[in-house]
């Protein structure tokens, strides 16, 4: 979804910044809002409230709502896929291969 919003706003998006926080994401505010992230799944040094705040410094209050809806969004669904078994769908697999190996999700394969 991420790849598809940037070419809808024609941004020149770099998907490493997911895993590498020194590598700047191409989208505004985008390292913020990984931040943002972070911070909320507590893989980050930097508080909630924090990371909360420079959301709304840096994009607003409205985006600050909006960062929290998409991530309780995929909080859910990910939640149902693990407690449901259900498995990353081959195709899915395919289609992702060059994510899945510019963030090292290879590690996460079950054989």
């Amino acid at each position: 979804m991420l790849r598809e919003s940037a070419l809808a706003y024609d941004y020149n998006i770099d998907l490493r910044a997911i895993a590498d926080p020194s590598i700047h994401l191409g989208v505004p505010g985008g390292n913020t809002l990984l931040q943002f992230i972070d911070a909320m799944t507590g893989a980050s040094s930097v508080s909630p409230s924090d990371a909360r705040r420079a959301v709304v410094d840096e994009l607003g209050p409205e985006a600050l709502v909006d960062a929290a809806a998409v991530f309780g969004n995929f909080a859910m669904m990910n939640r149902i896929a693990e407690g449901t078994g259900i498995p990353l769908a081959k195709q899915a697999e395919i289609r992702e291969q060059d994510l899945i190996a510019t963030l090292g999700l290879d590690r996460l394969k079950k054989h």
